[in-house]
């Protein structure tokens, strides 16, 4: 049997298993560019590198994947096994071993689910971090000096909230910062216009707001970037995105939810009628206030013309009229003092409330005030001028109906001298006794001598 002689080597390319290799991957390489590839998690590995690797797998075939570190930071979930991802990959040869892989440039979990899974994942971080304790939590003024809408200026949302503005508290004024509400831009924007906003300090609070969408349209507000802008932002932030099932990342780090834009509108202003009722009410209780006083006084000075009814003697009286001119001019300057003071407070309310109310509706309750403290003043005037008569008529009858006075015109008192009893009947003394008799100035020791029955 004859045997064939090898071929010449000289007419052989002969490769080695790194060259092979090595050149495989470039025709790989160069024959398949980005693609997207979607499958299963399996085989995770994630060592101290910060790389990952993972299989990737359907129902016929599975493929080996490598994503390193510095793509892996710009995740935002945490991959796990079993779970189905969409990866943006280029082919390639893991020339060591020989081995087909895929080199993963970004990864997503695939489908709206996935979206949640990324949404939970984030919340829960968050939430670990202490972004959403309630101690977080800045105090909402209501109303602000200035409210800022960061917000899209065509959309529906800013149209809603500046119809309530306008309808609630029509004096507010409102910046409005635009950005996109959607769209891979629309997180970067929303970051951008809280620092400049934080920057400017134009504003005491802030609104941040979209109209609703599916979890995709509000995946911006979602954006781990955002979170942390509010957070850090030293201004109150109230969300009001989307509808009332609505809830997105931004409204657990915010200040304060709100279900729709609407709502967040209404959160943040007063109602100016409200506000129309409450100056009623400081009107009605400054009415009653004055009353009670003027009551108070009323009572006083019963009181005090019962103890000078029961008091004779003059220097008493004299003390009473000097203690009744002291407390009606305390009276006078405290009830002035009282008007001013209440007037001040009706000027102030008047100037907050000029700015949501009709000015013909404030002049009137000034008008009204005005003529208030007038009738006022001249009650309490009429009365001080009658109660000072009446104490000067109650002066000159005490005097008149005096003792002192009775003995000045000619009169005079007669007692025994031993036991200083009144004698008023002749029969109860004797001739011979000695009696003594007090005049309007001094006294006479005097004998009886006779008496005329």
């Amino acid at each position: 049997m004859n045997q064939q002689s090898p071929a010449n080597n000289g007419t052989r390319e002969i490769f080695s298993v790194s060259r092979l290799v090595r050149e495989t991957r470039a025709v790989l390489e160069a024959s398949f560019p980005l693609l997207w590839v979607s499958g299963e998690i399996s085989n995770l590995a994630q060592p101290a590198s910060g790389h990952i690797y993972f299989s990737l797998k359907d129902e016929a075939a599975q493929v080996r994947c490598a994503m390193f570190r510095m793509k892996r930071q710009r995740l935002r979930f945490r991959p796990e096994n079993g779970q189905q991802v969409l990866i943006r990959a280029k082919v390639s040869l893991y020339e060591a071993r020989g081995e087909f892989q895929l080199i993963a440039e970004h990864m997503e979990p695939a489908g709206e689910g996935a979206l949640r899974i990324a949404f939970e994942q984030l919340k829960q971080k968050l939430a670990t971090e202490g972004l959403f304790d309630s101690e977080q939590k800045k105090p909402i003024p209501v109303p602000p000096k200035q409210l800022g809408l960061i917000t899209s200026p065509t959309g529906a949302a800013v149209r809603d909230l500046l119809s309530v503005l306008k309808r609630r508290f029509p004096a507010l004024p409102v910046i409005i910062y635009p950005v996109q509400v959607q769209g891979e831009d629309a997180a970067r924007q929303i970051v951008q216009m809280l620092k400049l906003a934080e920057q400017r300090q134009e504003c005491d609070l802030l609104i941040l707001s979209r109209g609703g969408g599916s979890l995709e349209d509000l995946q911006a507000f979602n954006e781990e970037q955002v979170a942390r802008a509010i957070h850090e932002v030293s201004i109150p932030v109230v969300t009001g995105i989307g509808h009332e099932i609505d809830f997105t990342i931004a409204d657990f780090v915010a200040d304060r939810r709100a279900a729709t834009p609407s709502a967040a509108a209404e959160l943040v202003t007063p109602d100016q009628l409200e506000w129309q009722q409450r100056l009623h009410a400081v009107t009605r209780r400054l009415k009653q206030n004055q009353q009670q006083r003027l009551q108070q006084l009323q009572q006083h000075f019963s009181a005090l013309l019962k103890r000078l009814q029961i008091q004779h003697p003059k220097r008493r009286l004299q003390q009473q009229a000097q203690r009744l001119d002291e407390l009606s001019d305390r009276l006078s300057r405290q009830f002035h003092v009282n008007l001013l003071q209440k007037h001040q407070r009706v000027d102030r309310l008047h100037t907050r409330l000029a700015r949501q109310t009709p000015e013909q509706r404030l002049k009137r309750l000034v008008q009204q005030t005005s003529s208030l403290e007038q009738r006022l003043h001249r009650a309490v005037t009429q009365r001080l001028n009658r109660e000072q008569t009446r104490f000067t008529q109650l002066g000159r009858d005490l005097h008149n109906l005096s003792p002192l006075n009775t003995l000045g015109r000619g009169y005079s008192i007669v007692s025994s001298p031993t036991t200083d009893a009144i004698i008023t009947d002749a029969s109860d003394v004797e001739l011979g006794d000695e009696l003594q008799a007090r005049l309007h100035k001094g006294s006479l020791i005097c004998q009886v001598v006779k008496k005329n029955l």
